[in-house]
Formats: C-alpha cells, structure tokens, sequence
C-alpha cells in the first residue's frame, strides 16, 4: 500500500457558506487506533463522512491509502469499512441476510460464507438466524461491525460507536476493536465522547476544535505529557488550549 493508512492535507469544508473543517491536517499511519475527540459540532463526522465518500471536501485532500476520496472514490470504498452512529440495516431481514446482502454489494466472492465465518469470528452465530427487527442496540451494534467487516477492510471507520451501549457493551465493542486491530491488521479511526474508552484501547488520538486540529499524539505520549491530571476527561479540558 502506498502512503500512509488516512491522509489529509488543507482539508476544508463549508456548510452553506459557514466553515466547519478549516485547513485540517492529519496522517495516520498503518495499523494505528486513531482516536477524534471533540466537542459536539468540531466537525469529526464531517471528517469522517469527508473520508468514508459520503460529501466531497470544499477544499484540500483527502486520501485512503493513498486514493484520494474524490478522484479514486471506488478504490477507497472498497478498502474502508464504516459504522454510523446509527445502524441502520434491514429489520425484516435475519442478520445473517443483511450481512450476504452487504458482502454480495462489497463484491465478496462467496457472500453466505463471509457472512457466516464474520459472525463466527465475532463471537454472534446466534444472530444468525433472528430478524433484525427484534434486535437490542448491543445487537443491532455487533450486527453493525460485522457488517462494516465483512469484506476484510483495510481501514475501519466508527462513529461514536459506544452510543446507547450499556458498560456489558462497551466492554465487548472495546474488545472487538482490539482484535481486529491486532488479528486482521485494521487500522481504525473512531470519533467518540467516552474518553475512558480511548485511553484504554487507542493508540493515538487527536483533538477538532472548532474544525481545527488543537492536538495530536500518541496515547503514551499524552499521558507523560500530562502526569498530573486525575483523569483523562481533565487532560482532555486542557487540551483545548494546547498548540500543535
């Protein structure tokens, strides 16, 4: 793979004339656990919706492994994986028909084995068989990752991914986010509010101020350079007035 797993260089962004990404730059490397953190409205789902396809940028660049989201959209949707903030799937179907349906829109070869062996490696064969409709947001959330997977992206994509999970939840998505980094070599990019998750499962994490990119660092890095905060909500606070 040429250049680093996520590249942005310049990227802006305006929504009816008002500014919401201004001038970002960011590289993630291959392999990394990228935490985005920032207030509601700093503009992290529109980095993601920028990098995922979803909107084009305003101005700037932006690349997946090295295709860039615009000119190269084919080549980067079939490389990511992404989980919404919401899963949204189809209820009437079993979860073991949206994932063949999602595999066989993916171009995965053998589809129902895909689907079956994701579910497998997920630990949630027993969703196989049961129809989304009747499904718990736990549920619906595990249906989700195995969906965003089940074409063995390079890049993985999470939205607030711990929205509506209870601590039970919480703990299975930080564990599944861990293998699949450290199993089938994914690179993940995750936006998200419970700051206690990114201190245990990133690598690396960065701070959106008002479109802006205040911080980034690796997790390691963070916590030496802050040694004398209690917690990492308070590091996150003083964060907001760190320079790059």
């Amino acid at each position: 793979m040429d250049g680093p797993a996520i590249e942005l260089r310049g990227l802006g962004h305006r929504y009816n004339g008002d500014p919401v990404l201004r001038d970002l730059d960011l590289t993630i490397e291959h392999g990394e656990i990228f935490g985005f953190l920032g207030h509601n409205g700093a503009g992290k789902t529109t980095t993601v919706n920028i990098l995922t396809t979803l909107i084009e940028p305003t101005s700037g660049r932006a690349a997946v492994n090295g295709h860039d989201v615009v000119a190269e959209r084919s080549l980067v949707t079939a490389d990511i994986g992404y989980l919404p903030s919401e899963v949204r799937m189809y209820p009437h179907m079993t979860g073991a028909e949206n994932l063949t349906f999602f595999a066989e829109l993916s171009g995965v070869s053998n589809p129902k084995r895909a689907a079956a062996e994701t579910l497998e490696y997920l630990g949630c064969a027993d969703l196989a068989d049961r129809r989304l409709g009747t499904f718990s947001t736990g549920m619906r959330q595990r249906i989700g990752i195995a969906q965003a997977i089940v074409h063995r992206p390079d890049v993985l994509f999470l939205d607030e991914p711990t929205a509506g999970l209870d601590p039970v939840g919480i703990r299975q998505l930080r564990e599944t986010i861990i293998r699949l980094n450290r199993d089938l070599g994914m690179t993940v990019f995750m936006n998200t509010h419970q700051l206690s998750e990114v201190a245990k499962v990133c690598t690396t994490i960065g701070v959106l101020s008002r479109g802006e990119l205040i911080y980034k660092d690796s997790m390691e890095e963070t916590t030496r350079r802050f040694p004398n905060e209690t917690s990492l909500e308070d590091i996150y606070v003083r964060m907001e007035g760190v320079p790059t």
